[in-house]
């Protein structure tokens, strides 16, 4: 089949699957309660990859690389050497997000990956109501994620694939904590090469915040004399739920030849603590796959969505050493209230 053909063909597809989310979207927000800023852990959210974020943050079904770790862990089974992942983006409100990931292939036994994630503040000055403009000491708050993952081919198009999550958030001498895991598949499936991807993540306990910090000095009898003005009572926080997000991609090439390539990839989000979105993304590749270029849509069809276009791209395959090879990718997504987000990621992949 020429690739005309191939590309009307796919075009249709693409338009009726965009249809159906929006349906399914609008749907959702008449009919449901938006639950914003109702969950823990909400860094969990933060995406990982600037090669994602470049493409809309649609990245469940694209051709996977190790930010499979935090997409979909089916896609770690179509690596087949060790690979490495380094991203960094510069967060919102001076914030530094850090991702770092390892998959590690084991033939006839399935890949396994490592990761950790965090999320920092600067040193911020202790205020008390004495000293309303900041004492001499310091604290900071940071949300870390460490994870295992698994990821297995059942058929030569079908894997899935499973992360477990030690999740930890910390701020001045309080924390909370709690465990947590994704699930996903992957389907190539024979209709064009399209390749279908679903993940559920951040399924776990609730996770609630305890410490010295919510120790305070109560006096039990106000109006009484003589008892004692200084027992030590404990404030009782309540328990929230993780950030549980499922998605479902679809993915494939519109072209496909020696010397370009063009991918599409769209993906319908449905979060615990928001309405439903659609995310898009395209991704240009030329000179024999060496040099990227990304666009793509976030947060499509949600409603007072704060993002928009997306932007990136990126070198692949740089050989170092004859036996190590390094890609590089950038990203840019501008905020309509808080301003844009820079990320950069870098690969390193054995042959």
């Amino acid at each position: 089949m020429s690739i005309k053909m191939k590309v009307q063909h796919t075009v249709k597809f693409l338009v009726l699957t965009i249809m159906t989310a929006a349906l399914l979207s609008m749907q959702s927000y008449t009919q449901t309660t938006r639950k914003v800023g109702t969950t823990a852990a909400a860094f969990l959210r933060i995406p990982v990859s600037a090669r994602a974020a470049g493409m809309g943050l649609a990245a469940t079904a694209i051709t996977p690389d190790a930010s499979a770790l935090y997409w979909n862990p089916a896609g770690l089974s179509f690596a087949n050497a060790y690979t490495a992942v380094f991203d960094h983006a510069n967060w919102l409100a001076d914030l530094k997000f850090n991702f770092a990931g390892l998959v590690i292939p084991i033939e006839d036994v399935g890949n396994w990956g490592i990761s950790v994630t965090s999320l920092s503040t600067p040193d911020m000055l202790v205020t008390t109501p004495a000293e309303q403009m900041g004492s001499s000491e310091t604290f900071n708050a940071a949300d870390y994620c460490f994870g295992l993952s698994y990821g297995r081919k059942l058929t030569d198009q079908f894997s899935i694939g499973a992360t477990g999550k030690y999740v930890l958030q910390k701020i001045y001498h309080s924390s909370a904590s709690g465990f947590a895991c994704d699930i996903g598949t992957l389907y190539k499936s024979p209709f064009y090469g399209v390749r279908i991807g679903a993940a559920i993540s951040n399924f776990g306990t609730k996770m609630k915040m305890d410490g010295e910090d919510l120790n305070v000095r109560v006096d039990i009898a106000p109006g009484q004399e003589g008892n004692n003005q200084s027992i030590i009572g404990r404030l009782q926080t309540d328990e929230f739920e993780m950030p549980l997000i499922m998605r479902i991609g679809i993915s494939g090439e519109f072209i496909d030849v020696p010397d370009y390539r063009l991918t599409f990839d769209i993906e319908g989000v449905n979060p615990n603590d928001n309405a439903q979105s659609v995310n898009l993304g395209l991704e240009f590749a030329v000179f024999k796959e060496m040099f990227l270029i990304r666009a793509g849509y976030n947060d499509l069809f949600l409603p007072e969505s704060e993002t928009g276009l997306t932007f990136g791209a990126g070198l692949k395959n740089i050989n170092l050493f004859g036996e190590l090879s390094v890609s590089s990718d950038f990203s840019f997504q501008k905020y309509k209230h808080l301003g844009g987000v820079t990320r950069f990621s870098i690969y390193l992949q054995t042959h």
